[in-house]
């Protein structure tokens, strides 16, 4: 009884990841058309506003200000174009901060790791949905290049209550498309990515203004994968 309840959790197991690895595969040339994170996010609006809806335009890379890759790197993961998925400097950087601090002030996720948890997981912290985003991680890099990485992570990205990739983020936050975007609007958008909804109702936060202008310092030196 026991083996048999095993080898039906390892088989649930090995489809799972099987699903994941055809989606990757789909997802390598052709746009997601929502993801598991605007599905989560789309919940909660409804339970708030039924007509709700979910803000999110897919546009190609190129279509894409390169002002907006550079502050998206600069910001989350300078590393991006030599990695393989996880920057285990920044998460040794992240594991000091928190213990220094005594509760989680730093992830030290990379973008690889983010696109993950976006196309596929919950935002819910548990080390189960912490596993299964590393195994995802492995396939992203395995099986897409980074400009493709980037791409996605560019569109699907949450940028606001209900606001979801580059082309919405730059149509909500300037009125222009996501390709117009100049240095300093798109290190903003950077600086907002990590708390997007709290920021949406701060624009003007202090805070916001010097992650800003930290971000657009950095850009210069930032590789692109292209």
């Amino acid at each position: 009884m026991v083996a048999a309840v095993l080898l039906s959790v390892i088989l649930l197991f090995v489809v799972a990841q099987m699903v994941f690895a055809a989606l990757i595969w789909w997802y390598g040339s052709h746009a997601p058309g929502s993801t598991a994170f605007m599905s989560y996010r789309m919940g909660e609006l409804h339970d708030k506003k039924p007509d709700a809806a979910i803000r999110y335009t897919w546009v190609p890379y190129d279509k894409i200000s390169r002002n907006l890759k550079r502050a998206l790197i600069a910001a989350e993961d300078s590393t991006f174009v030599e990695h393989e998925g996880f920057d285990w400097d920044g998460i040794q950087l992240a594991i000091e901060k928190n213990r220094a601090k005594g509760k989680t002030v730093a992830g030290g996720s990379t973008i690889t790791q983010q696109l993950a948890k976006n196309l596929f997981l919950s935002p819910e912290k548990s080390y189960l949905r912490k596993g299964q985003e590393a195994i995802i991680t492995l396939m992203l890099e395995n099986m897409l290049d980074k400009e493709r990485i980037l791409e996605l992570y560019l569109n699907v990205i949450e940028w606001g209550n209900g606001i979801f990739g580059a082309e919405a983020a730059a149509r909500r936050y300037y009125g222009i498309s996501a390709a117009n975007l100049s240095a300093e609007q798109a290190a903003k958008l950077a600086a907002m990515a990590p708390n997007p909804r709290f920021y949406e109702r701060n624009l003007n936060a202090p805070g916001l203004r010097k992650k800003t202008g930290i971000i657009v310092a950095r850009m210069p030196q930032v590789e692109l994968p292209d």
